[in-house]
């Protein structure tokens, strides 16, 4: 309501003299929206400042104000946007942040210590940059009613903590200001450099590319070689924009260092264009002061053609919240009287439709299913039985590799020896190193499970998005909970790992080494009567039924009969062993093979 109520004010104004009062109104507008972070849900009218690096933006911006107040030095100084609001007063000069209510600044060297710190609690003290906006009115006689947006300036290679694709990252940033249709662009470029180069006019042209809403300011006119001028663009020749270009006469960096006045500086400014031969009939329409006059215009005239249909967005949006919350207004009444149960239960309906939610995701089922992606559930089966052995795969060693690394360990092991038998050392380092590579491929496939989880969570808080602090907080425990979890099932991976590598089970029934090798070779020798107590008789395949409740139900075992026990396994490897029986003096007749089948003939 306070929002709609100021346009709707500003409406009435749009019509007579008071219109100037518009920019005021939009300012109060920007900040409520800023401080319930709704800046992305309705585009104001603004002005946007766009440069590259040291193409004097920040001169501009101060020269408007009158005052040093931007931070300065070497690679970016703008690494915030910073939605600068001036305000015209009668008396007194001083600055006000949104973060820090109640203070003025007095000391514009307060100010920018104040930019400096609030800009280095976002991004770092190392040349980081954020897309968070830092909000400063200055109040001032000295100034116009006039909102400008000072973007960072265009980089092309990264310093300090910034990312390789910083480039990438402001050009994204200056974008989402510019490409908003209510947005005028004032395009920075300096005088001294090839107008069809400039970073600034090429970002505007692609979202304006009919120059509608683009300014154009020059700078450094004063620093062009001798025998040129910038007379021809300053004319509208140039890549004409329907705005037109203003030239501005900076300070330098000595007048910087050297502290050099800026109303000084805005004097020896007019004075240049009144006396320089190619800027003389300009001179009416160039400077600090006709720039700040121009803007201010522009902007008014800008938010006057925007305004009614801003308002008409706004009551739309307002119209649709309040049927939203219509079933919330009466909220723990109860027949006119406080129910102070009601609020607790309907958060209880709400935190329990979430774990429905998530219960449905991961367990399948529910009435939307998404028919393009997989998703929760689905996509955790994926990563464990498809990406999960894929990984496994791709850690072992190829066996030519591995039969070369046993070689070389078993050589190095040795020594200058000559060894016989191949020693268990290089056994159980080659073995180690294959559990150990068992582990990365875990880690991963915890992670990815982790992943999705959150993603899950997610995914089905956002229906409770209208109440940002119960969403944030079950976010806040649920992925706390993941945390803890992930952690403890890293420990328990790591954990199993090391109790593999602890110790190397040769006699295990699975290991095929020396012991299964001994004992097939044993049981050779007593096939062929080769003086052992115990003889084998026979071997064969024997079906078994059960006479019980399974009657009917028959099994195929493996069978070796000796002529002291009677065993059966699973197959015809004899690894798997099912039972054994201690028999004595078993002799096989050979009548009974002929007469049928024998001991082995069913």
């Amino acid at each position: 309501y306070y929002i709609t109520n100021n346009l709707s004010k500003a409406c009435k104004m749009s019509g007579n003299v008071g219109m100037e009062a518009l920019i005021p109104i939009v300012n109060k507008v920007q900040d409520a929206f800023t401080q319930v972070g709704m800046n992305s849900v309705i585009d104001l009218p603004q002005i946007a400042v766009v440069g590259g690096q040291s193409a004097g933006k920040s001169s501009v911006l101060e020269n408007c104000v009158g005052k040093d107040f931007l931070p300065r030095g070497t690679g970016i100084c703008t690494r915030r946007p910073l939605i600068l609001q001036l305000n015209f007063v009668e008396k007194g000069e001083w600055g006000e942040f949104l973060h820090a209510k109640g203070k003025k600044f007095t000391d514009f060297d307060e100010i920018r210590k104040e930019i400096e710190a609030e800009t280095d609690r976002m991004t770092g003290s190392n040349k980081g940059i954020s897309d968070i906006p830092i909000n400063l009115r200055i109040f001032s006689p000295h100034v116009l009613n006039l909102t400008l947006i000072d973007l960072p300036g265009i980089t092309k290679v990264p310093i300090g903590d910034q990312p390789p694709d910083i480039e990438h990252q402001i050009r994204g940033m200056i974008m989402q200001f510019i490409s908003k249709p209510s947005c005028l662009i004032l395009a920075v470029t300096p005088a001294n450099s090839d107008l069809a180069n400039s970073d600034a006019l090429k970002l505007a042209k692609e979202v304006d590319p009919e120059g509608i809403r683009t300014i154009g300011v020059l700078t450094k006119l004063d620093l062009m070689d001798d025998g040129t001028d910038s007379r021809d663009i300053l004319d509208n020749k140039v890549l004409p924009l329907r705005r037109g270009y203003i030239g501005v006469v900076n300070r330098s960096q000595r007048d910087i260092e050297g502290k050099k006045d800026i109303k000084a500086a805005q004097a020896a400014e007019r004075k240049y264009f009144l006396t320089h031969p190619s800027y003389r009939h300009l001179a009416e329409r160039a400077g600090t002061a006709f720039l700040q006059k121009t803007l201010n215009q522009q902007l008014t005239n800008h938010i006057r053609e925007v305004l009614p249909s801003l308002r008409s967005k706004l009551e739309q949006q307002m119209t649709s919240m309040e049927s939203e919350v219509k079933e919330f207004k009466n909220l723990g009444m109860t027949g006119g009287r406080e129910d102070k149960s009601a609020r607790p239960r309907m958060m209880m309906q709400m935190v329990n439709r979430v774990t429905h939610d998530f219960e449905q995701m991961i367990e399948g089922g529910g009435n939307a299913v998404d028919t393009k992606t997989l998703s929760g559930g689905a996509k955790i089966n994926t990563i464990f039985h498809f990406r999960f052995p894929g990984y496994l795969n791709e850690g072992r060693l190829d066996e030519k590799e591995l039969r070369k690394e046993i070689g070389f360990a078993i050589r190095n092991i040795h020594g200058v020896r000559s060894g016989l038998f191949t020693p268990d050392a290089a056994f159980e380092m080659t073995v180690k190193r294959q559990i150990d590579t068992l582990c990365p491929p875990s880690m991963k496939c915890i992670q990815q499970v982790s992943t999705e989880l959150h993603e899950v969570i997610m995914k089905c808080i956002d229906k409770i998005k209208n109440y940002p602090r119960l969403q944030a907080e079950i976010d806040n425990l649920v992925s706390g909970y993941l945390r803890e979890c992930e952690t403890f099932c890293r420990e328990q991976i790591q954990q199993l790992v090391e109790v593999e590598l602890s110790y190397i089970n040769t006699n295990h029934d699975d290991f095929i080494g020396f012991n299964s090798t001994a004992k097939d070779e044993s049981v050779k020798d007593v096939a062929a009567g080769g003086g052992g107590e115990s003889q084998l008789i026979k071997k064969g395949w024997l079906s078994t039924s059960n006479v019980g409740l399974t009657k009917g139900l028959s099994r195929e075992y493996w069978f070796v009969l000796y002529t002291d026990a009677l065993a059966w396994f699973k197959d015809e490897s004899e690894r798997d062993q099912k039972y054994y029986l201690t028999i004595d003096g078993v002799k096989m007749k050979e009548e009974e093979e002929e007469e049928g089948g024998g001991i082995f003939g069913h």
